[in-house]
């Protein structure tokens, strides 16, 4: 999984470390941008739905945004009726993001191997909170 990057000359965007820091980065960004933005009043600049603009349907991540925010403020009730199955993944992808963070830092590729049973059990759970946040 971890490939061990020697002393190879080349630019800084080809260490292991410049992904990882890049998405780190945006993140933050991203997150200073919200945490001054509430996306529960209308007429900010913040993305749409994709999924929900073409269909009218709620996808498995929307209320996502809301969920950020709420848990930025502390309201973590708040956050979970915004979407509880993402508020219950946010632990696993934080730590995906660690792990890919402190092997880039020392200077080590990591992608996560996902079997195929895995990838379907996600994608089901997905489905289903798909379906199950549209009909009830």
């Amino acid at each position: 999984m971890a490939d061990v990057v020697g002393g190879e000359p080349g630019s800084l965007l080809r260490h292991p470390a410049a992904a990882p820091l890049a998405v780190l980065a945006a993140g933050l960004a991203g997150s200073a941008h919200l945490y001054g933005t509430d996306p529960h009043e209308p007429g900010h600049l913040l993305p749409q739905c994709p999924f929900r603009f073409v269909t009218g349907l709620l996808c498995p991540a929307c209320g996502g945004t809301r969920m950020t925010y709420d848990l930025m403020h502390g309201h973590l009730g708040a956050a979970w009726l915004d979407n509880r199955a993402l508020l219950l993944a946010s632990p696993f992808a934080l730590a995906l993001l660690g792990r890919w963070v402190w092997e880039g830092l020392h200077g080590r590729r990591w992608r996560p191997a996902l079997g195929k049973r895995s990838q379907a059990a996600i994608l089901g759970l997905a489905v289903t909170w798909t379906v199950v946040r549209n009909v009830f």
